[in-house]
């Protein structure tokens, strides 16, 4: 018996131990055949092409940095480069002296935040009766519609000329929303028209700032606002976005105004002059940034656009993590999808100036909507790592250290407030890179959800509501809906090249990628943003 115990302890590990040597002998005969031959100069290309790109990142950014210190010194306000004027009374004309203003609300099932935005239209300051609300209603929720309803009624009771308009599908969603409202009869009177997203909330003298600009310039089409977050503090992820969002209004949408008169349309917060908004084709719905699609048309008919920085709209950031991935997932897909469809055109317009049309392409398509994305992912998330494996493949100090740095500082100044969380930003920023660079895909290879539209999630004053509720309960974890995948796969290459760096490599790379991996983990887990208690 004890023999036969003796055989079988013998027979059955070693036969195991066999068949792993024999694996792992043959991983390692493959990789030491296809290294030099293949992978070293696979690497080695895939290296300079993150660095070229890395080059370009760098070269945009300086650049706009150069311009934005210029304007700010010789303050180049757009009440000085154009000519603005306030509205006055005219005694014989009476309020028909002033354009007819239409302001869009389009919402979807908007419950905790429809009250804010209509209040706060029905509150602009402007003449009653040059003056159209129009909430474009395209919510499936029978109960909300009733809600929404009954608010544009309570509205229009104290004398607000507000329109209450449904349509039977969704086609098109936002763009189409925005266009059918449009088709109505009452809208051919109107000059202008303002658009909010239903948790916008502008100031009663948002039209008086806006409009002068549109009166006394016609060759501009759009007049564009800026975003103030009002749950910037909720929490850390909110105070990341903060970051990203702030930068692009002080720096890249200042630049576009004020070198070539022409940044991307942010979908809300702003006023159109309708005859341009007719001559570029109106909305379409063939891309899901509708909105970017109407500013390069506009654009490329010879209309300007002024950005107005001081003028500020309260808006809601998205607070959780899905809300956040979805509206990530939109704003990297639909530019990638629009450059495809619209390069071509771009370079055989004849209406505007060759460097216009490379500014274009190359800097505010190319450079911002594609390279930086996939520059941020797969270099700093993939090539880089990789490398550790790899001694003969050397990537230079100033790509993997220098140039990095600057990019994060100069991207960092415009919330000052936040300097010193800039290295959770730049961890973040990493992990999202992962979501924007397979968006980018999708959008330039129109695959499946290319043209996926999900409706972000607002919270409003829900949030408080239901934590005050349930201050004593511990929430219950839906495993299934807080646990990403790619995040922690991604969190697992990241930790495997750390501790291999850290054991047998001689870059020191192990503390930025056991950092990085940890923010994957900690992403692939769910615990980002804020965590909304089931009703």
């Amino acid at each position: 018996m004890d023999q036969m115990s003796a055989t079988s302890r013998t027979i059955i590990p070693g036969t195991f131990q066999v068949s792993q040597d024999a694996i792992t002998g043959q991983i390692g005969l493959i990789w030491q055949q296809t290294r030099a031959p293949l992978i070293v100069p696979v690497l080695k290309v895939t290296v300079v092409l993150c660095l070229a790109m890395s080059l370009m990142l760098f070269v945009e950014r300086v650049y706009m940095g150069t311009v934005i210190v210029f304007i700010k010194l010789c303050k180049r306000k757009p009440e000085k480069r154009y000519k603005w004027e306030p509205m006055k009374d005219d005694v014989e004309l009476g309020n028909s002296a002033y354009p007819m203003v239409l302001v869009q609300i389009p919402m979807y099932n908007e419950k905790e935040v429809y009250q804010l935005s209509i209040g706060a239209a029905c509150g602009l300051s402007w003449p009653a009766d040059r003056i159209i609300i129009q909430v474009l209603d395209d919510s499936t929720d029978p109960a909300i519609k009733t809600l929404v309803e009954l608010e544009c009624q309570r509205w229009a009771s104290k004398g607000i000329n507000i329109k209450y308009e449904i349509r039977d599908n969704r086609k098109g969603y936002k763009a189409g929303a925005l266009k059918e409202g449009m088709k109505h009869s009452y809208v051919k009177q109107c000059d202008y028209v303002a658009i909010f997203d239903a948790d916008f909330q502008p100031e009663p003298d948002f039209l008086w700032r806006t409009i002068p600009f549109l009166v006394n310039n016609p060759e501009i089409a759009l007049v564009q606002a800026r975003w103030k977050f009002v749950n910037s503090d909720e929490c850390l992820m909110t105070r990341m976005q903060e970051m990203s969002l702030d930068y692009h209004f002080i720096v890249e949408q200042e630049v576009g105004s004020s070198t070539y008169a022409f940044f991307g349309f942010n979908g809300t917060a702003g006023v159109w002059r309708i005859s341009a908004l007719n001559e570029a084709g109106g909305w379409k719905d063939r891309t899901t940034v509708e909105d970017m699609d109407l500013a390069v048309r506009a654009s490329l008919k010879g209309w300007k656009f002024v950005y107005v920085g001081d003028l500020k709209v309260k808006n809601e950031l998205p607070s959780t993590f899905k809300a956040y991935r979805y509206q990530q997932h939109r704003w990297s897909c639909g530019p990638a999808n629009l450059f495809k469809k619209m390069a071509m055109e771009i370079v055989r317009n004849t209406k505007v100036s060759l460097w216009k049309k490379f500014y274009v392409i190359y800097s505010f398509f190319f450079v911002r909507k594609i390279v930086a994305h996939l520059v941020t992912f797969l270099f700093y998330c993939v090539v880089l790592p990789a490398t550790v494996f790899v001694p003969e493949v050397e990537v230079p100090k100033w790509g993997a250290v220098y140039i990095p740095s600057i990019v994060t500082l100069l991207n960092a100044v415009g919330t000052p407030r936040s300097l010193h969380l800039v290295v959770f930003w730049i961890l973040f920023e990493n992990v999202m890179s992962l979501h924007r660079t397979k968006a980018t895909f999708i959008g330039l290879l129109e695959a499946g959800r290319v043209n996926e539209w999900v409706v972000t999630e607002k919270l409003g004053d829900a949030l408080k509501t239901k934590l005050g509720g349930k201050a004593t309960r511990k929430p219950r974890i839906r495993i299934g809906e807080r646990v990403h995948i790619l995040e922690l796969a991604v969190g697992a290459y990241l930790f495997f090249c750390g501790c291999y760096d850290l054991a047998f490599g001689k870059n020191r790379y192990f503390i930025f990628l056991f950092l990085q991996s940890i923010a994957f983990f900690v992403a692939g887990v769910g615990y980002v943003g804020t965590f909304v208690p089931a009703s």
